[in-house]
C-alpha cells in the first residue's frame, strides 16, 4: 500500500513538470529567459536516471520521503547548471526563438 502511495505521489510531481513555453518573446531578455528554463528542464530530464538507483544509508537517509524530495532536488540541479552557463542548449535555443520571430515579421 505505502508502495503505490509513493508512486502516485511521484506520479503526481512528475505531472507537474511541464515544459517551458516557446511563444513569442517581446525583448531579448525574455527570449534569453525562456531559453535557460529550457536546458534547465532537459538537464533535470537527463541528471534524474543518475541519481534514480542511488542507495542511502538509514539513519539519516532513505525512505519515501528522500525518494520524492531526490527528484526536486536533481531538477534544482539542473536550474543551477543552466543559470551558470549550462552546456550551450541555452544559446542555440535563444538564436532559434529571435531568428524565428524574424522570419514571422
Amino acid at each position: 500500500m505505502e508502495s503505490a502511495l509513493i508512486n502516485q505521489t511521484q506520479l503526481a510531481y512528475q505531472a507537474t513538470k511541464a515544459i517551458p513555453k516557446l511563444g513569442r518573446a517581446d525583448t531579448e531578455a525574455q527570449a534569453r529567459k525562456t531559453a535557460v528554463e529550457c536546458e534547465a528542464f532537459f538537464l533535470g530530464q537527463m541528471l534524474q536516471p543518475m541519481f534514480a538507483n542511488i542507495d542511502t544509508a538509514p539513519p539519516f537517509g532513505g525512505g519515501h520521503s528522500e525518494k520524492i524530495w531526490r527528484s526536486m532536488m536533481v531538477d534544482e540541479f539542473g536550474k543551477s547548471m543552466a543559470e551558470a552557463g549550462g552546456i550551450g542548449i541555452a544559446d542555440s535555443i535563444q538564436r532559434e526563438i529571435l531568428r524565428l520571430q524574424e522570419v514571422e515579421q
